[in-house]
């Protein structure tokens, strides 16, 4: 069995910063790839960013700049920090991984989401 648990939501005013943590457990042999993506109200899922286990990273473009995408090996564990945050940032945010486990198939694994909402 392979969790991931999100925490670092919440609410927050325009321009201000979050940072959001996911952390991966259970059987993992090795953590592929780390990344964010975010469901805003009413609109499908969307990729924010994301990062190979040899640190290369990928930004939504309407992201750069603000957001930053980082891992730790070591811990299996990835962050999101997030600056200058706007009101259209405002989604319910999902970490997702891709695991290899102990049983050598890798998978696709999301966390619970967690919301995140820039108002004043």
């Amino acid at each position: 069995q392979v969790q991931l648990v999100e925490s670092g939501g919440g609410l927050v005013q325009p321009g201000g910063s979050l940072r959001l943590s996911c952390a991966a457990s259970g059987s993992i042999l090795s953590v592929i790839a780390m990344g964010w993506y975010r469901q805003p109200p009413g609109k499908q899922r969307e990729l924010v960013a994301t990062i190979t286990s040899g640190g290369n990273t990928n930004y939504a473009d309407s992201v750069k700049g603000r957001f930053t995408i980082s891992r730790d090996n070591a811990k299996n564990t990835g962050s999101l920090q997030m600056n200058s945050l706007k009101p259209e940032d405002t989604a319910v945010y999902y970490c997702n991984a891709r695991i290899r486990a102990w049983d050598m198939i890798t998978r696709n694994y999301w966390g619970q989401g967690t919301q995140v909402t820039v108002s004043s």
